[in-house]
């Protein structure tokens, strides 16, 4: 037969594949695609956007995974939540690696493109404050940066209202251990969450005898581990810019490297910390 002869499948297959929603359609491919618009001729400017634009999108799903976790955990549905927790820490392992790339922008390119940038800074994400107030870092004084818009500047308000992730593990600890709630700290709902004895006491319980209260261990152990990628995360970004643009302020008007050295001292978790001196 020739190789121009007419096959009917082949048409059927292109009329098929014409009507199909294709990897590009399901992506929105082009619409994402158009999203990276640099403001200067700077060959290094596409690079910091697309670094902004993926640890953006890493972080929706951050919060997409601790939102549901906390779901899972006040249902008493562990393992998923297990499962969730593990999930987030890989992904703040994969933010850490992105600032390798990012490293490979020098001090001089990035005064390149600097200027164009205006006051736009990474302080002002709102989604790596949502992220602080569902881990427990709690300051209502940084809602400010986003008071100018509204529905984002309420979502923000509306997670300071509630309990804050590891609230609800602590209640879920001392459910387990008293039997009830009753003595129960309250949460601290409108300021970074800071060590308390009577929780601390309770994860040393666990710890001492692991065997016996081998699920509260291992929610203390994925807790640990996630903000052990957390913090590594914040310290890549201290050594980032400060490698890239020294102790100049920042964009946004923040102090620069000196304001995210303070971060580092920063503690979501502080009794899972402290009690190892314990034990």
């Amino acid at each position: 037969m020739s190789s121009d002869a007419y096959d009917p499948g082949k048409d059927g297959a292109k009329m098929a594949m014409a009507g199909a929603m294709s990897y590009g359609d399901y992506l929105h491919l082009d619409e994402l695609l158009d999203q990276q618009n640099p403001l200067s001729g700077a060959h290094d400017e596409l690079l910091f956007i697309i670094q902004h634009h993926t640890s953006e999108l890493w972080m929706k799903l951050i919060l997409h995974e601790m939102q549901a976790a906390r779901d899972a955990l006040i249902a008493r549905d562990l393992p998923p939540m297990f499962k969730m927790l593990a999930r987030v820490s890989r992904i703040f392992e994969q933010l850490n690696n992105q600032w390798d790339i990012l490293r490979t922008m020098t001090p001089s390119d990035y005064t390149t493109f600097r200027e164009v940038l205006g006051p736009s800074s990474g302080f002002q994400s709102y989604q790596y404050r949502l992220i602080e107030y569902v881990l427990g870092n709690r300051n209502p004084n940084l809602l400010k940066p986003h008071a100018h818009v509204e529905h984002i500047h309420a979502q923000l308000v509306r997670e300071l209202e509630r309990p804050s992730l590891y609230d609800e593990a602590v209640r879920f600890l001392f459910e387990t251990l008293d039997g009830d709630d009753r003595n129960l700290p309250a949460p601290q709902l409108e300021r970074p969450h800071e060590a308390v004895e009577a929780i601390q006491d309770r994860w040393a319980a666990v710890y001492r005898d692991i065997h016996a209260h081998w699920t509260l261990y291992e929610l203390a152990e994925k807790l640990v581990d996630l903000e052990d990628y957390f913090r590594r995360w914040r310290f890549n970004h201290v050594t980032t810019v400060e490698r890239v643009i020294g102790f100049k302020r920042g964009t946004g008007g923040t102090s620069g490297v000196t304001y995210l050295r303070k971060m580092l001292d920063v503690e979501l978790f502080p009794e899972l910390w402290h009690l190892r001196g314990e034990l």
